[in-house]
């Protein structure tokens, strides 16, 4: 199997089987699942620095990742900049990513649902019992992470320098 391949087989759509046979081996397995999600339009140094630390909380890391149109309602029509594929791709090319999942929801909670992470997982923007998921994944016994923001990192400061030049 070629590298890109690799990449490839990480990338699902939400309610997926395949990725829902992933999980249960995962369960069977005894592996801790963490769950962050996010548009993840452009990628940048605070993106790979926020997933690498999230990955330290479990021993497989899952991404969901905003559909097109889904980030066309949170962001606006000039978004994304990336397709979802393309975005997916970069993600999933991560190695301390184990599956990125495309979800059309203007939120992840169906697919955190379908997960049931042992840790869910946010940037510094948010307070714990504000997540989406909050609810859920305490009620499994899991636990929210807030994790701080890489100061001088962000895809809307970035956009805005290119329009601007």
């Amino acid at each position: 199997m070629t590298k890109l391949e690799i990449v490839k087989n990480k990338i699902f759509r939400a309610a997926d089987a395949e990725y829902l046979r992933m999980l249960a081996v995962w369960s069977f397995k005894g592996e801790t699942v963490v769950f962050t999600n996010g548009c993840f339009d452009i990628l940048h140094r605070g993106h790979v620095e926020y997933l690498a630390e999230a990955a330290q909380y479990g021993t497989r890391l899952v991404v969901g990742l905003n559909s097109d149109d889904s980030v066309r309602r949170l962001k606006g029509d000039t978004r994304p900049v990336n397709d979802w594929t393309a975005r997916a791709e970069v993600l999933a090319a991560l190695g301390c990513v184990d599956a990125v999942v495309c979800f059309d929801d203007d939120t992840p909670i169906r697919l955190i649902e379908a997960t049931r992470p042992r840790f869910l997982v946010k940037g510094g923007d948010y307070k714990a019992e504000d997540v989406v998921g909050y609810d859920f994944v305490k009620s499994i016994g899991g636990e929210v992470k807030i994790i701080e923001f890489v100061d001088g990192y962000s895809t809307t400061r970035t956009l805005q320098k290119l329009a601007a030049s």
